[in-house]
């Protein structure tokens, strides 16, 4: 099922989230509906809290920009309470970012891409492994959203100066994109 997505503003997307353990009600049938919701609306990943659950659960499939990011193909992964390492051995690159949260935006933001994460499946088998590149990336912003983070924090005061009605209006409700959303004005 698809599942409507909580834009900016909402404070579930503020709150840090709880790991979840193996028996976490109905976690099989919540992982289907997520991975529906972020192909629905063509995303590359989706965090819990984007679904209205402060629970550390990421869902990943950047395989459709492989072509011009290699290191992206065959990317599907399912993160359950990932920890997250970022590796500072290389300079800060500025890409544009978008967000699910944040239709219609998407603004330049400096990341190192390069970090270890420490992860369990859909099975619950722990994983590890290093990531560079525009995964790096994709996996960074999808894990400030368990912390409480969105993208807007990472640009500069100037440029979220500039979005500042963007971001109200959001906030609103007033924002038209092609799937269901949740409003802070909703709850």
């Amino acid at each position: 099922m698809v599942l409507p997505v909580y834009l900016y503003g909402h404070p579930v997307l503020r709150k840090e989230t709880e790991d979840i353990e193996k028996d976490y009600p109905g976690l099989d049938k919540l992982i289907r509906d997520m991975w529906e919701t972020m192909y629905f609306t063509e995303g590359v990943g989706l965090a819990a809290p984007q679904i209205g659950k402060s629970i550390s659960l990421i869902v990943i499939d950047g395989s459709v920009l492989g072509d011009e990011f290699p290191e992206c193909k065959d990317s599907k992964m399912c993160l359950i309470n990932p920890e997250l390492e970022v590796i500072e051995d290389m300079e800060p690159v500025g890409r544009n970012e978008g967000c699910l949260s944040l239709p219609g935006m998407s603004e330049n933001v400096k990341r190192t891409e390069h970090v270890r994460l420490n992860w369990l499946d859909e099975n619950f088998v722990e994983h590890e492994r290093e990531f560079t590149g525009f995964l790096s990336r994709i996996i960074q912003h999808e894990f400030d959203h368990l912390l409480g983070t969105v993208y807007t924090d990472r640009i500069s005061p100037i440029r979220k100066q500039m979005v500042r009605n963007k971001l109200n209006n959001l906030s609103r409700g007033k924002v038209k994109c092609d799937y269901r959303t949740v409003s802070a004005k909703a709850r």
